[in-house]
């Protein structure tokens, strides 16, 4: 079973910036897909990015395109999420997930497809 530890949530002002970071143990194949979702209270889970080990193709969702970049450090087994200019609406537990489907998951970053998921991370964006 794959471990996922996430690390960088926080409180930060409108406009800022965090990273989120994901180290992912215990996985069989070198070949996956690693990213986050998001989840508000009161609100659906919803993608956010995501990367493909097997060559770094990216994907992201909507609302963060142009503000988020995801990135991977292959030696540390980590992925990162910088996030910035960071809106209110952007508030969210952030949860690191992991799949092995590395061409269906990069297509539609669906929830069903992410066999691991970590603990979560809160993302606050506030005055």
């Amino acid at each position: 079973q794959v471990q996922l530890v996430e690390s960088g949530g926080g409180l930060v002002q409108p406009g800022g910036s965090l990273r989120l970071s994901c180290t992912a143990s215990g996985f069989a194949l070198d070949y996956y897909v690693i990213g986050w979702f998001r989840q508000a209270p009161g609100k659906e889970r919803e993608a956010v990015s995501c990367i493909r080990t097997t060559d770094d193709n990216t994907y992201y969702g909507d609302s963060v395109k142009g503000r988020f970049t995801i990135s991977r450090d292959n030696a540390k087994n980590t992925a990162y999420l910088q996030m910035n200019s960071l809106k209110p609406e952007d508030t969210a537990v952030y949860y690191c997930a992991f799949s092995y489907s590395t061409l269906s998951a990069m297509t539609s970053m669906s929830a069903p497809l992410f066999s691991d998921w970590g603990q979560g991370t809160q993302v606050t964006v506030s005055p």
